[in-house]
């Protein structure tokens, strides 16, 4: 095996198992994910991998809750062994929505790990020449530690920082899911922080400087800073000497976009 880290935050780099072993299929998934089931993810791979020759298979995760910070797939038709071709993509959804696709079954969420051989990936982005070539000119210029390739800085830099979704997914007829259920959270959103670290016997996440009192279910994260709430339910708190954050759980996906305005004051 071999692993080329898309360290600078560019979504494609389509040829790296193919300039060593050209028979290889290529995982590509996102480093701020944690899968508790591992040997379920195994399988699941196993499964997909067959469909992986002449396809682009993602990983849907069978959802347990109406989620509204995640993209869904729509499966359709049973390819055979657990794995559907794809109807469509759907946008992170209100939580009207969310609820309506879980009730109505046949959806997953959107994780972003894809399964796929490199060429054809590469024959997805014959359409889209320019950006192919520089993500190849990146791999071209790549060095090599052990099993790990380092691709060139200056050239991965070049290449356009498109979501696979959108510029493959969503327009190839190649494209298929493997609903799984491996014990999956997206960890970049820090709901999903709160949903796996260890709480208090009133659900509360304390971590760094934190104290809850007559609180329940927050994530309290003081880095540096003191956090201290009282009467408060269902928040993210986050306190750095930079910047102060205080959102409900539900909208935690907008810390990020707090965090970047808040560096423009």
């Amino acid at each position: 095996a071999a692993a080329a880290p898309a360290h600078l935050d560019r979504s494609l780099a389509p040829g790296p198992r193919q300039e060593i072993d050209p028979d290889a299929l290529v995982l590509l998934l996102p480093a701020d994910h944690v899968i508790a089931d591992a040997a379920g993810f195994r399988a699941a791979i196993a499964r997909a991998a067959p469909f992986a020759r002449d396809r682009i298979v993602t990983f849907g995760i069978t959802p347990d809750r109406p989620a509204t910070g995640y993209g869904y797939i729509k499966r359709g038709a049973e390819l055979g062994e657990g794995v559907f071709a794809i109807d469509s993509f759907r946008e992170k959804p209100n939580a009207e929505t969310a609820t309506g696709y879980l009730a109505a079954g046949g959806y997953c969420w959107n994780a972003g790990i894809f399964l796929f051989h490199p060429a054809t990936l590469l024959a997805e982005f014959a359409a889209s020449a320019d950006v192919r070539d520089k993500a190849l000119a990146a791999l071209a210029g790549a060095g090599r530690i052990g099993d790990e390739i380092r691709l060139d800085a200056a050239l991965f830099s070049a290449a356009p920082s498109l979501p696979l979704d959108i510029a493959v997914m969503e327009k190839t007829s190649r494209a298929a899911v493997a609903p799984c259920e491996i014990g999956w959270a997206d960890i970049g959103a820090w709901d999903e922080i709160w949903r796996i670290s260890p709480r208090d016997a009133n659900g509360n996440a304390l971590q760094g400087a934190a104290i809850a009192l007559d609180a329940s279910n927050n994530l309290l994260r003081g880095d540096g800073v003191k956090v201290c709430v009282a009467g408060v339910s269902d928040l993210v708190v986050i306190a750095t000497p930079e910047a102060v954050i205080i959102v409900p759980r539900e909208r935690a996906q907008d810390v990020k976009l707090l965090r970047e305005m808040a560096e423009k004051l």
